[in-house]
């Protein structure tokens, strides 16, 4: 049998590996779906199978490693596929439309939204999609200044994103102040939070600084939980005032938004108005984001995160420059935290825990460090592929009434981190394009660059 290009195709060695991985996916899902634990009317514990379900999922898998053995892997081995100057070619005309196509994708969800569900129904859309997969849009651009760039792996992030949230909530229900004075505010103390992690961390790297930024993020949600005279614990903080439109509140009086301009009451304006929020938000963040890495305090970020030594050698303050990285970063989460706490109205030390830091550490890796677009791309396939299988309910007519898709989100999403890790070690987006460049385009090859070097060289020699 011939594959791509005339090549061979080993049939046998195929069956083999299909056989090897239906088994591990046989003995991996037993477990988890072939059996099934439910309560009866006594009360009792009771056992039960899913033989059919087991059956199709293992199928599936081995399937789709045969399709893979016999086809994909003699296609991406023929002559480098990837390295063609086709797929150089469609890889740069989608890197130029790629980032237009998302921002003018992000300013028209709402009215898509509308368009599509109406009123009642796009609330749903644009809250529990576009707003939560911004904030974490938000909250992984951030990170991605501290583990992408910095090289500096942070665990304990969710801490800064709590400072900032409850920052927010004590001073809008204490002294009554307005979401626009304390959203600064609650920036600058998590960057003053994000300091004092710095000092102490500053001869650790690798395993023992995550360790101590994984203590750190348990260390303010502990002090959360027990320090009640101010956080109130574990019952948390509500009636948290929410931002208006311009001192125009988004309720039902004749004070309200809808009021004021004729309009039905409906809750879809405040959403609208927060997903519009919180993106200018992501976008004031990528922005500085980019300014920064411009800068030579971006460069020595990049510098520290390839070579500390290196970094130290070159003169490079790098005590100045980690604490820089931990400001910026938990600054970014601080301003996601009070809109969090405003768009909530109510927080408590339950929405600040180590998976979250998790999730936003995987949401910088899964996407590519260093690569602002690969973090919102990745951010929008983790928060928003777990969101959609809330939406998934008609695949209980192929796997009975008793299936519920939100059970196997995590574990899908398990899945997926791994093929991602297969596929692509680096992120969805590795390369990027440089901090700096020399007065030449990106886009030149290594050939003209050499011959334009060359000809300043003689040039250079002519003048001497």
């Amino acid at each position: 049998m011939e594959g791509a290009g005339g090549k061979p195709i080993d049939v046998v060695r195929a069956c083999k590996d299909t056989a090897v991985t239906a088994l591990i996916a046989f003995g991996l899902f037993l477990p988890l779906i072939g059996f099934n634990t439910v309560l009866n009317i006594h009360n009792e514990l009771i056992l039960q199978t899913r033989w059919p379900l087991l059956a199709i999922l293992v199928g599936v898998i081995a399937a789709g490693r045969f399709v893979y053995s016999v086809l994909i892997a003699p296609w991406l081995q023929d002559s480098n596929v990837w390295s063609r100057p086709e797929v150089s070619i469609a890889g740069g005309h989608l890197t130029k439309w790629l980032l237009p196509f998302i921002l003018g994708f992000a300013v028209l969800y709402p009215a898509l939204a509308l368009w599509l569900a109406g009123f009642q129904g796009a609330v749903k859309w644009i809250d529990n999609f576009g707003v939560q997969i911004l904030i974490y849009v938000m909250l992984g651009w951030g990170l991605n200044i501290v583990v992408g760039l910095a090289g500096l792996l942070d665990l304990g992030y969710v801490a800064f994103y709590a400072v900032g949230a409850y920052s927010y909530a004590l001073l809008a229900t204490t002294f009554d102040l307005s979401f626009w004075i304390l959203l600064p505010v609650a920036g600058c103390l998590a960057a003053f939070w994000g300091v004092l992690l710095g000092f102490p961390v500053l001869r650790l790297r690798g395993d023992y600084l995550a360790i101590v930024t994984l203590a750190f993020g348990e260390i303010i949600r502990l002090v959360l939980i027990n320090w009640v005279p101010v956080t109130n614990g574990y019952a948390g903080i509500a009636s948290i005032p929410r931002p208006t439109f311009f001192g125009i509140p988004f309720n039902a009086t004749d004070e309200g938004f809808a009021a004021r301009f004729g309009l039905e009451f409906s809750p879809i304006y405040r959403t609208i108005f927060l997903y519009y929020l919180i993106l200018a938000l992501a976008l004031v963040a990528a922005a500085i984001t980019v300014r920064l890495r411009r800068l030579p305090l971006g460069r020595a970020w990049e510098a520290l995160r390839e070579d500390e030594i290196a970094c130290r050698s070159l003169g490079i303050n790098t005590t100045n420059t980690k604490l820089t990285a931990f400001a910026m970063g938990a600054m970014f989460a601080g301003f996601a935290g009070s809109f969090f706490a405003a768009r909530q109205g109510f927080i408590s030390p339950e929405s600040f825990t180590f998976m979250e830091s998790a999730v936003i550490v995987a949401i910088v890796v899964l996407g590519g460090m260093g690569s602002l677009i690969g973090v919102a791309i990745a951010a929008v396939i983790m928060i928003g592929g777990t969101e959609i299988m809330r939406e998934l309910d008609f695949l209980k007519i192929v796997f009975g009434a008793d299936f519920d898709p939100t059970q196997y989100r995590m574990l899908l999403f398990g899945f997926a981190m791994v093929l991602i890790m297969i596929w692509k070690p680096r992120g969805l987006i590795a390369s990027r394009e440089p901090s700096l460049l020399l007065g030449e385009s990106p886009a030149r090859s290594a050939h003209e660059l050499a011959k334009a070097m060359q000809a300043a060289v003689v040039e250079s020699k002519a003048r001497a």
